[in-house]
């Protein structure tokens, strides 16, 4: 099985760039279809309220129940306070991650606590901030950190050098394979970290899910190895996932929420309700 780890559905509501006004699913699984992926990971795009993204990312996943993996969508100091309800309402509706994007706040305790609550994979953008890897990986050593674009879409060699590193040093953090334009980098970061430490992701709807899969296809990998990247390795992390939090998790997450709250947000409680048309569970 094929599983794209990195795509967007939805719309923002910045419209000052593709990334926060819209990205279309319906062209990106035809796309996907035609190039032979089975199963996608999505996310919202850039959006001033991701409670409210994440239910439209809710609403599609329901349309596409047989192709689509619901992730939420967090910002780690705008939600401050409210984290833990919105995953767990996420969890509700079927979502099995959580995305942060540095460019927009660097995940927080609060954000990683939650994350460790559900057992649920991180997906953090660091935008070129590598160091902030080396926090988070030993600070939370029981949750999966997938950094994607090997640490920089900006094709910073620099960050994709200190990814890699971390990919051998830390059990816990992976890559995703997304726009890397340096092709003998990803080839690197095979050969130090191993196989099981790289996933497949497009990155799309905005880059063509065909075009980054061939890269994975061009590195002429044995069998075995390519299927890990492009499914088993994503597979075996969201197979980890709670659908309920343990209660010694929830009362640690719950006092950094109440840290938070402290500062000034308010605390908000998880609704049981799922936006309309959508299950509270589906087949990987």
């Amino acid at each position: 099985m094929i599983v794209d780890c990195h795509c967007h559905a939805g719309k923002g509501d910045g419209m000052t760039a593709p990334w926060n006004t819209d990205a279309p699913i319906e062209p990106y699984l035809r796309r996907a279809r035609k190039a032979g992926i089975d199963k996608t990971v999505v996310f919202a795009p850039f959006h001033s309220n991701y409670d409210e993204a994440n239910r439209q990312v809710a609403r599609i996943v329901a349309r596409f129940r047989d192709r689509l993996i619901g992730f939420a969508f967090v910002h780690a100091t705008r939600d401050a306070g409210r984290i833990f309800s919105m995953v767990e309402r996420a969890r509700k509706w079927g979502f099995r991650g959580i995305k942060c994007h540095g460019f927009q706040a660097m995940p927080t305790r609060e954000l990683c606590e939650a994350a460790r609550a559900f057992r649920m994979p991180l997906l953090a953008d660091v935008v070129g901030r590598a160091e902030v890897v080396d926090l988070l990986a030993s600070q939370f050593p029981d949750v999966n950190f997938i950094i994607p674009h090997l640490g920089s879409f900006a094709d910073d060699w620099r960050a994709h050098q200190r990814v890699i590193d971390q990919l051998v040093r830390y059990p816990n953090v992976y890559t995703d394979t997304s726009g890397v334009r340096r092709f003998d980098y990803i080839v690197e970061a095979i050969k130090r970290a191993g196989p099981r430490k790289v996933l497949f992701g497009s990155d799309g709807p905005w880059l063509h899910p065909g075009l980054e899969l061939h890269k994975v296809r061009l590195l002429g990998l044995p069998p075995d190895q390519e299927a890990l990247i492009l499914g088993g390795n994503i597979l075996r992390l969201l197979r980890q996932v709670r659908s309920e939090a343990d209660p010694k998790d929830i009362r640690r997450a719950r006092r950094e929420r109440s840290s938070s709250a402290g500062a000034g947000v308010q605390a908000i409680e998880a609704s049981s309700s799922l936006p309309p048309g959508t299950q509270p569970e589906y087949e990987l």
